[in-house]
């Protein structure tokens, strides 16, 4: 039986028990995927997060990330909680904390190496992330029809779509159904039929749903979300940041962005309690997507040692 360190943060929210709780477990080495999977269902959280050294020396850590139910390639608050946490303990190290505010590291995942910038705050315990993707997001196709999208979120089909936006199918690592609805009222009343979910999509690892309505509060590109994947173990999600990796797809594909940075926030979890803000910026040039970025505050909850082999 061995001690292993960890830690549990919450994610895109500055304060603590908002946001998207996620558990780190540090000293990861000699774990394998079967002892970090039912690690991930002890937690029973959205996302577990086991670091381990980098196979690159010149990166920070190896990251890998899992739900209760199945190892994901990527995703965007086990790696903003993770890089918050890396830089506090490496500050706290160094002892230098004047001298250490700002870090700039890469983390290996199984998409690629994501280069993360960290910005710790006073307090020690929180910081703000930022990461750029290692891959854009690519378009997998049309969505299933409006009546099923609709029978399957106890909505009207009429309430599916706005503007030019219609639901579509984005990826960028995990696959996901996007579905805009018409107002944040429609939003906020969606409720996923698991068993209609799972005839419409019935493979195992099939597409999570996004819902997105345009946020009427502040000026700019500013979206309300909701996220449902019952196939990962996850009944509903306070922030997703892989989804709002892929939404930099939905974006390019429906608005009429120009040339430059655009930079759009996101609000999620606030239908369970959990308020998250995710901060997304697009570079376009030459008509084409060249960057995505994601972006968000943690907070450190607590911290503990596991007793596991």
């Amino acid at each position: 039986m061995q001690e292993r360190r960890f830690a549990t943060l919450d994610v895109f929210t500055d304060t603590p028990l908002a946001g998207n709780p996620l558990a780190v477990v540090l000293d990861a080495e000699g774990l394998d995927g079967g002892a970090m999977q039912a690690i991930a269902r002890e937690f029973n959280l959205s996302e577990t997060v086991f670091v381990l050294p980098p196979e690159e020396p010149r990166h920070r850590a190896r990251l890998r990330i899992f739900t209760p139910t199945r190892e994901l390639p990527f995703a965007g608050h086990p790696t903003v909680g993770a890089a918050v946490l890396l830089a506090l303990r490496d500050r706290a190290e160094r002892q230098a904390a004047a001298q250490a505010d700002a870090a700039a590291f890469g983390l290996e995942e199984e998409i690629g190496t994501l280069s993360c910038a960290v910005e710790a705050a006073e307090d020690g315990g929180s910081g703000r992330a930022r990461f750029k993707l290692p891959v854009l997001p690519s378009y997998l196709g049309d969505a299933v029809a409006k009546d099923s999208l609709a029978s399957a979120l106890g909505l009207k089909p009429n309430e599916i779509g706005f503007q030019r936006h219609q639901p579509s199918r984005h990826g960028a690592g995990p696959l996901f159904t996007f579905v805009p609805l018409a107002s944040g009222e429609a939003l906020a009343r969606a409720r996923l039929d698991v068993g209609r979910f799972e005839r419409l999509f019935p493979q195992a690892q099939a597409d999570a749903l996004y819902l997105y309505a345009v946020d009427a509060e502040g000026l700019g590109h500013r979206y309300l979300a909701r996220m449902f994947a019952p196939h990962l173990g996850v009944a509903e999600d306070p922030a997703t940041g892989s989804a709002a990796a892929a939404f930099a797809g939905v974006l390019m594909q429906f608005e009429p962005l120009g040339e430059g940075t655009h930079d759009v926030v996101i609000r999620q979890g606030l239908a369970m309690g959990r308020p998250s803000t995710i901060d997304l910026q697009l570079v376009i040039t030459e008509g084409a997507l060249r960057s995505v970025e994601i972006g968000g505050q943690a907070v450190v909850v607590s911290e503990g040692v596991l007793r596991v082999g």
